[in-house]
C-alpha cells in the first residue's frame, strides 16, 4: 500500500492535467499565455501545499480519505465548487482565448491579479499550516481528537483557509484576462461565504471550546466586518 505521501502527490497531478486541458481546448489555442501562467502558478502552489503537509501524515491521510461525518449538505455544495470552478476557467478560456470578448488588459492589471493569487494562495497555505484538522470536507474529526485551532490566522478571523480561497478565486479570471469569468466566480465566492456560514454552526454546537473560542475571535471571515 503506498504511503499517505506518494498517494498526495499523485492527486496533485490529475487536477492540474485536467485544468491545463480544459483551459487550451476553451481557449482553442496552446499560445494562450494567460493560461500558462495560471496554470504554472497552479503547480507551483500544489507543490508547496504538499510541502507543507508533507510530513503529516495523519493530515495527509484526512484530505485524501476523510473519515465518516461529512455533513450531506456539504456534498452539495463542494459539488457546485467543482461545477463553478470549471465553469469559469471555461469562460475564461472562451472568452479571452478564443472570441476575445473582454478588452484587452493592461499589463498593471495582470500584475495587480498576481499579487491578489498571491496572498489568497499564502492565506491558505497559512491556515492549513496551523490547523492539524484542516479537511477537505466539513466533519467533526472525532477519530483524531479534534480541537479547536487558535493559532496563526486564527487569531484573527474564524476562517482564514476560506478567505484565502476567496482572494485567488477572484484574481483567477483577471490572471486569465475574462470579465465574464467573474460571474461563475462570484456564484463561487457565494457558495464559499454559504459553507464558511454553515460549517461555523456545525463548529458551534458540535466541537468543544468552539463556542468560547466564538467570543475570543468575533468574526468568521472578515476582520471587522463579519
Amino acid at each position: 500500500m503506498r504511503s499517505p505521501q506518494i498517494r498526495l502527490l499523485a492527486a496533485v497531478w490529475g487536477p492540474l492535467l485536467g485544468t491545463t486541458i480544459v483551459v487550451f481546448l476553451s481557449a482553442g489555442r496552446i499560445d494562450y499565455w494567460q493560461g500558462w501562467v495560471f496554470i504554472f502558478a497552479n503547480l507551483a502552489f500544489h507543490l508547496l501545499n504538499v510541502i507543507i503537509i508533507w510530513r503529516k501524515s495523519d493530515l495527509t491521510e484526512e484530505r485524501l480519505s476523510p473519515g465518516d461525518g461529512m455533513k450531506t449538505w456539504d456534498k452539495h455544495i463542494l459539488q457546485m465548487f467543482r461545477v463553478l470552478f470549471y465553469a469559469a476557467i471555461v469562460t475564461a478560456g472562451l472568452d479571452a482565448g478564443r472570441f476575445k470578448l473582454t478588452p484587452k488588459f493592461p499589463i498593471y492589471l495582470y500584475l495587480l491579479s498576481y499579487i491578489i493569487y498571491v496572498l489568497g494562495q499564502l492565506m491558505h497555505i497559512w491556515a492549513k499550516s496551523a490547523n492539524i484538522f484542516f479537511s477537505t470536507v466539513v466533519r467533526i474529526q472525532g477519530n483524531r481528537g479534534h480541537r479547536v485551532c487558535t493559532g496563526g490566522p486564527y487569531r484573527f478571523i474564524r476562517h482564514p483557509g476560506y478567505l484565502g480561497t476567496i482572494v485567488y478565486t477572484i484574481a483567477t479570471p483577471l490572471m486569465l484576462g475574462s470579465l465574464w469569468a467573474l460571474i461563475p466566480t462570484i456564484l463561487f465566492t457565494a457558495c464559499v461565504i454559504k459553507r464558511t456560514y454553515l460549517e461555523d454552526i456545525v463548529l458551534q454546537k458540535e466541537l468543544l471550546g468552539y463556542v468560547d473560542f466564538c467570543k475570543l475571535v468575533r468574526h468568521r471571515l472578515v476582520p471587522g466586518i463579519w
